[in-house]
């Protein structure tokens, strides 16, 4: 008796037309979520480095929460890739024997990298509010209060002077990490395209703008993503202080919710970064066409046949056309706002779909094509890895990981 050898890609595969026996869709789902989880991660911290390096006051109420929720994503972004691995534990490598001889290899690096510095200017940031809240708890005998006073002990690594001049050197150390960040931030999902602009075995992905693309669109991702919690969060609270007020209870302070001039102003630079992401796809779209190179055949029939819909209706137009649309609009309101972030984000998941998935759409022997099935209903390990549940799996832990690290370092409730 013979076990029979189920290929990785065959289940969730379809062919059409001359496919070479052994071509599949290897790279699935958790490979879209990948360079789209990290590029929300650095998109979250440009928009915290905004305000903390050119000094734009209308980001300031932003800036906090970016920053930290830029932390509650910094670890999930290995997760695709560590859900997509055959041998998941042997991902652990990447981190111990980092080096630049490959773009995996240097992850290493980077994300280390990155993580030391996101890390350091959080705690400048709440250097102050670490030694505050431990003077607060000093008197408090109960179990949670003394737990806190020590987490906060400790998070103070003893720096316990909060004097105007040790907070302005607080100040000054954060806009020289946040300086420092937007290079590694960018370079952190740079590579991440920089690892599909170098296979020159594939026609859609060999491209030297592809790590621009992939770095302005998540910028993009990033502050939609840090908006749109904004509001949703704000709006929670302004609810719940409503009913709360509704049934009797004075104690409760009123709660403004998303102020719309904070959101106007955010949304200024998203419109900005946007405009920049769209142009430079444009261009590569019209390179090709211009160039007109062997492979543009193929990519022709891929793009405006086979994945017309995906490209050309949900990524360009509800993804990137409707949100601007809807953000330039006058009398811009934070139902309208919330709507248009909904679509931006999107329209990059779409933008990394096109690129993941359609880059592997089309046969080697240029004759042929394949569709990507996305598991819906698991039935094996295999399955739920690599279908719609590993992938809302991915996209709930940063708002888990969040809610956490809001107990310990609160965003919204604290001014500078």
């Amino acid at each position: 008796m013979t076990e029979q050898l189920i290929v990785h890609g065959v289940e969730w595969t379809d062919k059409l037309l001359f496919v070479y026996p052994n071509e599949f869709i290897y790279w699935s789902i958790q490979i879209v979520m990948y360079p789209y989880m990290t590029g929300l991660v650095a998109g979250a911290f440009v928009l915290s480095s905004l305000y903390h390096v050119f000094g734009q006051k209308d980001l300031k109420e932003m800036a906090r929460f970016s920053l930290v929720f830029s932390l509650a994503l910094l670890p999930v972004a290995m997760m695709p890739l560590l859900l997509h691995l055959q041998q998941p534990l042997r991902g652990i490598n990447v981190m111990f024997t980092p080096h630049f001889t490959s773009a995996i290899a240097a992850f290493g690096i980077v994300f280390s990298t990155y993580a030391v510095i996101v890390l350091t200017e959080i705690w400048f940031v709440y250097r102050e509010y670490f030694v505050q809240q431990t003077i607060a708890l000093k008197d408090k005998d109960d179990l949670t209060s003394t737990f806190k006073r020590t987490l906060y002990h400790i998070l103070t690594l003893g720096a316990y002077n909060i004097d105007p001049a040790s907070v302005a050197k607080d100040k000054k150390a954060i806009k020289i990490m946040a300086a420092i960040g937007i290079p590694v931030a960018g370079f952190l999902h740079g590579y991440a395209g920089f690892i599909f602009g170098s296979v020159k075995a594939n026609a859609l992905w060999m491209s030297p703008l592809m790590p621009v693309i992939f770095i302005m669109s998540a910028v993009v991702s990033g502050i939609a993503l840090c908006m749109l919690t904004y509001i949703i969060i704000m709006e929670y609270k302004k609810l719940k202080a409503i009913l709360a007020k509704g049934r009797g209870d004075e104690s409760v302070i009123t709660i403004r919710g998303a102020e719309i001039e904070v959101i106007s102003k955010t949304s200024h630079y998203l419109v900005m970064f946007l405009v920049a992401a769209i142009s430079l796809e444009m261009l590569d779209l019209i390179f090709r066409g211009y160039t007109a190179m062997k492979s543009w055949d193929i990519l022709r029939s891929v793009m405006f046949h086979e994945d017309f819909v995906k490209i050309f209706v949900m990524q360009y137009g509800l993804g990137n056309a409707l949100p601007f649309i809807l953000l330039m609009l006058p009398g811009l309101t934070i139902r309208r706002t919330a709507v248009a972030l909904i679509l931006v984000l999107f329209g990059v998941f779409m933008m990394r779909w096109n690129v993941v998935i359609g880059g592997q759409a089309f046969s080697l022997s240029f004759e042929g094509f394949m569709h990507y099935q996305l598991p819906i209903i698991p039935h094996s390990l295999e399955t739920f890895k690599e279908g719609l549940f590993g992938a809302l799996t991915v996209i709930a832990t940063p708002f888990i990981l969040f809610w956490g690290i809001n107990k310990i370092l609160p965003t919204l409730d604290i001014k500078d």
